[in-house]
């Protein structure tokens, strides 16, 4: 009892922590860019904190719930981190396209 105790206490804190500095990331950053990337491990955090939920609960109703919001997290987080970046750049350059006067370094394998 003790060690299921421990392990939801570790992975509720770390889930709170990462989101945590998602958020302070989020927050001091400038560019819409740098705030995508901090944003990226709050998906982390959330993850940590439903299975702080399922280990603490179960299988139970709340316990399935929990693991369907993280995974729900889990999918909708790059859709909706790449329409951020996709609209943030039609702001800026008017079209999403890679424009003819920009240089775009692409590495040979």
């Amino acid at each position: 009892m003790i060690v299921r105790h421990v392990a939801v206490n570790v992975f509720l804190w770390l889930g709170v922590a990462l989101v945590l500095i998602s958020c302070l990331g989020v927050l001091v950053f400038g560019s819409v860019y740098d705030r995508l990337h901090f944003s990226a491990p709050a998906i982390l955090g959330s993850i940590c904190i439903a299975a702080a939920v399922v280990i603490h609960e179960d299988f139970s109703l709340i316990g399935d719930k929990a693991i369907l919001i993280a995974a729900f997290l889990l999918i909708a987080s790059p859709l909706v981190g790449h329409a951020t970046a996709r609209s943030a750049r039609q702001a800026e350059r008017g079209d999403w396209r890679i424009g003819r006067d920009e240089e775009i370094e692409v590495e040979d394998r």
